[in-house]
């Protein structure tokens, strides 16, 4: 498996403070996918980031390849919508990540 970060970017910099209602609703319809995503396990972290320079989108998932990421991109409600939304897709060459937690031993 491969791990990839996606940045969403938004339709302009005052973006998510200006937002339409066509913009709202594919916003809705864009967190229940990735909800959905991430429920079956290709979507580890989803979420808006606050950066100084104006906010943006972020998910890491987990897909066999480019391609894959590539097709969540193209399957997300805020690019099918064709409202000015855009991703980039960038390839994570190692990735750390939390350990499942060791069973409790028997008593």
């Amino acid at each position: 498996m491969a791990h990839f970060l996606l940045r969403l970017s938004p339709p302009r910099p005052g973006f998510p403070q200006d937002a339409t209602a066509a913009e709202m609703d594919a916003m809705l319809a864009h967190t229940a996918f990735w909800q959905g995503e991430a429920d079956a396990g290709r979507a580890l972290a989803v979420g808006p980031v606050a950066d100084p320079s104006g906010i943006w989108g972020m998910a890491v998932v987990e897909v066999d390849d480019e391609a894959g990421a590539a097709r969540l991109v193209a399957e997300d409600p805020v690019i099918r919508a064709n409202l000015g939304f855009s991703y980039k897709v960038m390839p994570i060459l190692s990735l750390i990540q939390r350990r499942a937690p060791s069973p409790a031993p028997a008593e």
